[in-house]
């Protein structure tokens, strides 16, 4: 069998691969026992590795229970093959960068360009153990060039062991090494001299200490592959020892976390740093949510059993988080489920069938809305419609995801923070958006129940300064002024919505020098049987001819159709093709 074998989801033609549950970042103790944790518990699991363990230079692995002794690879390779057998796959690869996407979840780029999409990430990337930069200890590194006493010690016991001083805990290390032999000595080299009680301690275990820089070390017959004799002084003197025991410096491979905002910080014992590694709680959550880590990565001094552990706390933490999203969706769809039928019903137990002109739902017709957008379609126009929208708003306390339009962000990005108009603007979660962005906006929506919702959501926030809420209905007026970007997201309905003067005017408002932004539908979601019977989906060079505008006038930045990841209301992934119109007025 072999040790790695590709995704049984193939890589599409952008080199991104399925969704899964989880991607686990690193094949070690840590990131193997999270993954058959999470595999057991019927997740969809992909382990990234580059198959460089950090403890290969060792010839074994003690301290396990039932494997103590077992060489570090034999580990791995059975951990691999547990994980494999309930469905987890693996990759070899290195991953270079993470990144959180829209539309929820995550994208790790791996060293080949290739992408993976996940719900949660675990990183279970290890450390790097930076040693003392004596010649001949990277080379002997594992073998009798040794730092962890509880791993190595009993393989050393009773022999000749010299400490390599490079920090103020060498004494205390030199202490601890003392329980496996009587024959320890410390080598003072770069480390500061021991205070009166440690030179007290020292000699009260009759540890000798010796001064002056080390040099190098002295192996049998000049071979890098024999027997270390001991350690060089400046000035050409031996001192003999069968092991000696250094410091690393142990830095977290948190590389892959930058892209998300974390970083590595120092790490501590007894007031020295000794390292770094990445903060997270006792589940290995960090301050990212989605994200755990688990190993080495934060915790530099774990042993494998201990690494291990931590990945299935962590791993069980993951699955709550997942089994409390999943929950909470159901919740939603079950309460508000989002189909013609429902609005017409609410339209009939509000405002009466007549009075919003909707026809019934035809067989196999699906939603115009979507949960994971953030503005709803209006119903603009209508006598009531302001009644049918807050009634809709009233179904349940959250009726959109909470997050920007994807469109939105992408297409925002970059422009200088100035004056916005966002139209039909929802729970808020464009407006606030770009307020956090350094924008003051102006957003306007038709229900009350909505606004006063934002509005909150704003002060939550702590934006509520840079936005402006006004209630108004489109399709009878437009708000005054001039503004550097006007947005509009998904202005759909199957009634008689004014949408192309409702465009026009949004033209109309914008400055000299800036931009219009008009997101829509170009069909039906992956899950969706059929579009949206009776709802105009215009392509987006039919909104363009439709405003009219003059080609001296404006320039055209984007005209496309796009596609994006959406999970559906059970959800379950899926994509949807949506178009885009990006317009910038050219100034004077």
């Amino acid at each position: 069998m072999t040790a790695f074998a590709e995704p049984t989801g193939a890589a599409g033609s952008s080199g991104t691969r399925p969704r899964y549950d989880v991607v686990v970042v690193g094949g070690g103790a840590a990131g193997l026992s999270g993954a058959l944790t999470l595999v057991r518990a019927r997740r969809s699991v992909l382990v990234v590795d580059s198959g460089r363990p950090r403890n290969a230079p060792a010839g074994h692995v003690h301290g396990f229970l039932t494997q103590d002794g077992v060489p570090p690879a034999q580990l791995l390779a059975a951990g691999r093959d547990e994980v494999a057998r309930y469905g987890g796959e693996f990759v070899q690869g290195t991953a270079a960068s993470a990144e959180r996407l829209d539309s929820g979840g995550f994208r790790v780029t791996l060293d080949d360009a290739s992408t993976v999409v996940a719900a949660r990430l675990l990183v279970a990337t290890g450390l790097v153990d930076e040693l003392p930069d004596v010649p001949g200890v990277a080379e002997r590194w594992g073998r009798d060039v040794l730092h962890c006493p509880y791993c190595h010690g009993w393989e050393v016991r009773d022999r000749a062991i010299g400490v390599l001083a490079t920090g103020p805990l060498a004494a205390q290390q030199a202490l601890v090494w003392r329980q496996w032999s009587k024959d320890v000595t410390l080598f003072l080299h770069t480390g500061p001299e021991p205070g009166d009680e440690e030179y007290e301690q020292l000699a009260a275990r009759e540890i000798a200490v010796v001064d002056g820089r080390v040099t190098g070390l002295d192996v049998a017959a000049g071979d890098t592959d024999g027997r270390l004799r001991g350690v060089r002084l400046e000035g050409g003197r031996v001192v003999g020892c069968a092991a000696l025991v250094v410091a690393p410096r142990f830095t977290a491979r948190a590389g892959v976390l930058a892209g998300l905002g974390l970083e590595a910080v120092q790490q501590r014992r007894n007031g020295a740093v000794i390292g770094s590694c990445v903060p997270a709680d006792e589940s290995g959550a960090t301050d990212v949510p989605g994200v755990w880590v688990a190993g080495n990565v934060t915790a530099g001094l774990d042993k494998v059993v201990g690494a291990a552990a931590a990945g299935v706390r962590a791993a069980v933490a993951i699955n709550i988080d997942l089994i409390s999203e999943e929950t909470r969706r159901e919740v939603v769809a079950r309460r508000s489920p989002f189909s013609p039928q429902a609005e017409r019903e609410v339209c009939e137990r509000v405002l009466g069938e007549r009075r919003h002109g909707l026809s019934a739902p035809q067989p196999g017709s699906s939603s115009h809305r979507h949960s994971t957008e953030e503005h709803p379609p209006m119903i603009e126009g209508h006598e009531g419609s302001a009644e049918f929208w807050d009634a809709r708003y009233r179904e349940s306390e959250r009726i959109w995801s909470g997050n920007p339009n994807v469109a939105l962000v992408r297409e925002v990005t970059g422009l200088r923070p100035g004056t916005a108009l966002d139209l039909g603007c929802g729970e808020g979660a464009d407006a606030i958006w770009l307020a956090q962005r350094g924008w003051r906006v102006t957003a306007t929506d038709v229900s009350a129940v909505a606004l006063e919702r934002a509005a909150r959501h704003a002060e939550e926030s702590g934006v509520a300064d840079a936005i402006e809420w006004r209630r108004q209905d489109l399709a009878v007026s437009f708000p005054d002024g001039e503004f550097d970007l006007v947005s509009a997201h998904y202005l759909h309905s199957p009634g008689d919505l004014p949408r192309e003067g409702i465009l026009r005017s949004a033209a109309s408002a914008v400055a000299p020098g800036g931009v219009l932004l008009v997101v829509g539908h170009a069909g039906p979601a992956s899950w969706e049987r059929a579009a949206h019977e009776g709802v105009p989906l215009p392509t987006p060079q039919e909104v363009l001819e439709s405003l009219e505008l003059s080609a001296d006038g404006w320039e055209v930045q984007r005209c496309e159709e796009f596609e994006r990841l959406q999970n559906d209301f059970q959800g379950r992934p899926g994509t949807r093709n949506d178009n885009v119109l990006r317009l910038r007025r050219l100034p004077g």
